[in-house]
């Protein structure tokens, strides 16, 4: 089944860029592109791709804004947010609104494949690098409470959420843990069932809300 893609971004060639790494991987089309918010609202209204590209920075509607009000329609796109280290002012704004994943510009073209592939998937994909910028603008606000979910999960799943806040992938956080894959899927599982989350995005949102993760610590456990 083809993965129908299109690419909102003001710049023409990154559009082409993105286009090109994009149609050059097998089972994935871009069917549309738009230059500014607006445009891309029209453009995925009228062809309902499975996956929006989507810059965090355009004229007469940003990307926030965009996603928000996609999101509310029916049958919105699963939406993967692009941005530069110079345009993330809205990162945590958006990660709550719901959107799929989040990637830098200068990511290699395979990782873009991939975030296309995992959105399309239902999954949700965030740039390790892009996580750097979650812990920064996390490290202004006072030390959080720990709210009463985190109570739910057993140490083990504690230490997945905390590797998942960092960004590693399932086979990065079995690595790290010395157990397998399918067992880690599981535990990823558990974690968002318990603490009734949608995806890793949002346990990466609620990890740093929580304190689980707080920037120059390797590990934190929640208070009990």
């Amino acid at each position: 089944m083809t993965i129908r893609v299109v690419i909102a971004d003001d710049q023409s060639m990154i559009r082409a860029g993105l286009r090109l790494v994009a149609e050059t991987a097998p089972g994935i089309e871009v069917v549309g592109e738009a230059a500014d918010g607006v445009q891309a609202l029209s453009v995925v209204r009228r062809l309902r791709p499975d996956v929006l590209l989507l810059d965090i920075a355009m004229p007469r509607l940003d990307g926030l804004g965009t996603a928000r009000r996609l999101l509310g329609d029916p049958r919105p796109p699963k939406i993967v947010m692009l941005t530069t280290f110079g345009t993330d002012g809205n990162l945590q704004a958006s990660l709550r609104a719901g959107v799929n994943g989040f990637l830098l510009k200068s990511s290699p073209p395979e990782q873009l494949v991939e975030a296309v592939r995992v959105a399309a998937a239902g999954d949700a994909l965030i740039d390790p690098a892009v996580t750097t910028r979650v812990i920064a603008s996390f490290a202004a606000h006072p030390e959080p409470s720990a709210p009463p979910e985190l109570a739910t999960l057993t140490q083990r799943e504690l230490d997945v959420l905390h590797l998942l806040a960092l960004g590693l992938s399932n086979p990065e956080i079995a690595r790290e843990l010395g157990i397998g894959d399918a067992t880690i899927r599981t535990h990823v599982t558990r974690v968002l069932q318990k603490l009734g989350l949608r995806d890793r995005i949002q346990a990466v949102v609620f990890a740093y809300e929580a304190g689980v993760v707080r920037p120059g610590r390797r590990r934190k456990g929640p208070p009990r």
